[in-house]
């Protein structure tokens, strides 16, 4: 498909309008950008956060409230995972961009005896995100995960913890200087694949640094509910439905993460 380029002669890429519906309907709903914020977006190279990107990037020219936009990527220094290929493709976008090498597949194997390093590789990326966000001068994280996600954190949650539980939204740090926004809750799996085939994106594979090729409890949960939801299209907009309280929980007063998120 012809992309059309911007004033900056930087090619643009068409935005689907479905997409760009339901992440404007989300960062409505969660008060996600606030006028003046500098957001960072979290790039691992996959299709969700490839896709999350140039739905910024539209909503950069599109959106009322004036925001700046930066991009991160952190390499686990796993061998699963290069991200050399987003170094020219950031330059030919030519947004601000930080690599940020952090050695967390070796501290994973060495403090870790569990097949599945999800949690702990989570909040090591995080933690390195957020150094980044604040040498850098930004105020808001944006974090890539889609509806698919938030369902499986909220069965995980009661399956393996008893409780109740998924990803917030939108949620400030502990140290109250940082915002965390997740723009692709309304937003399914399936489209973000579809639109990065389409736009012939250059996607990471091996892009999650979190399981490094081993077999996770999220994966198991993926396809326990793609089972169900083959018997019943309806699934997801039910389950998006009832888990909307929980994805804003706080968001009043904007609290701060917990050890689930």
């Amino acid at each position: 498909m012809k992309q059309d380029p911007d004033s900056s002669g930087v090619p643009r890429l068409p935005v689907p309008k479905l997409l760009q519906r339901r992440i404007g309907r989300a960062v409505a709903d969660f008060r996600m950008i606030q006028p003046g914020d500098r957001i960072l977006l979290a790039l691992s190279g996959g299709k969700d956060s490839l896709t999350l990107l140039h739905m910024l990037r539209a909503m950069q020219r599109q959106f009322s409230v004036p925001f700046e936009l930066g991009v991160a990527t952190v390499d686990p220094m796993s061998p699963d995972y290069d991200p050399q290929v987003l170094l020219p493709y950031m330059a030919s976008l030519g947004i601000p961009y930080f690599l940020e090498r952090q050695d967390i597949y070796e501290r994973a194997k060495k403090h870790l005896l569990r097949p599945s390093y999800c949690s702990f590789c989570a909040r090591m990326r995080r933690g390195v995100l957020y150094r980044c966000a604040r040498r850098e001068g930004y105020n808001v994280l944006a974090l890539g995960q889609h509806l698919d996600d938030f369902a499986e954190s909220f069965f995980m949650s009661m399956f393996y913890n008893g409780e109740m539980r998924t990803m917030k939204a939108h949620y400030r740090v502990r140290e109250g200087d940082l915002r965390v926004i997740r723009p692709l809750v309304y937003c399914r799996e399936r489209q973000m694949r579809q639109h990065a085939e389409e736009q012939k994106l250059p996607v990471i594979y091996e892009n999650c640094p979190a399981c490094f090729g081993k077999p996770t409890e999220r994966q198991h949960m993926k396809e326990l509910l793609a089972q169900q939801e083959a018997h019943d299209p309806r699934l997801f907009k039910q389950l998006q439905r009832a888990l909307q309280p929980l994805m804003g929980t706080g968001l009043e007063g904007l609290h701060f993460e917990d050890e689930h998120d």
